[in-house]
């Protein structure tokens, strides 16, 4: 792992360990698909939910039975979990060249309306970890239902540089 990256940036991997943060190793996927597909230079990351290191899944309905600042965590730790899936598709965090995209979405109750609050946690925990490289656009919305019941799901896109 190198200290600094061309552009002089504080290496990501100081960053996550000021943060207080240990990568997982990358979740495995739940059903026929892959982690991620690299095209050029876009590296398109799949869906991650809230799963902590030990398997464990957070669930609910936001909005109802979980909380914003609890979905919020939840948010954070999926943004770890794809972190440990560019880790893992890269070698190298320092090769993430910018987070472009986020798609969050928000297992929520109908009447629920702060999804960008939820997905902050993800969004912020980029920009922690990358830098300016790590402000995204964005997308946070709510969905009737998630897979395993999961309180939140988000995707990525990369720009990488070899």
């Amino acid at each position: 792992m190198s200290q600094v990256q061309n552009t002089g940036r504080e290496d990501p991997y100081t960053r996550l360990k000021h943060l207080g943060i240990a990568l997982p190793e990358a979740p495995s996927p739940i059903a026929n698909f892959v982690t991620h597909v690299r095209e050029g230079n876009l590296l398109f990351l799949s869906g991650q939910g809230p799963q902590e290191a030990d398997g464990f899944l957070h669930s609910g309905k936001v909005g109802a039975d979980v909380s914003i600042e609890d979905a919020y965590r939840h948010a954070r730790l999926t943004g770890i979990n794809l972190i440990a899936v560019m880790h893992s598709a890269l070698g190298d965090l320092n090769r993430v060249k910018r987070v472009v995209k986020l798609l969050g979405m928000v297992n929520a109750s109908p009447d629920f309306g702060d999804h960008p609050k939820v997905i902050n946690g993800c969004s912020d925990l980029m920009v922690a970890v990358f830098g300016e490289e790590g402000r995204h656009a964005r997308s946070a919305v709510g969905f009737g239902s998630l897979p395993n019941n999961i309180t939140v799901e988000i995707e990525a896109v990369v720009a990488v540089e070899d």
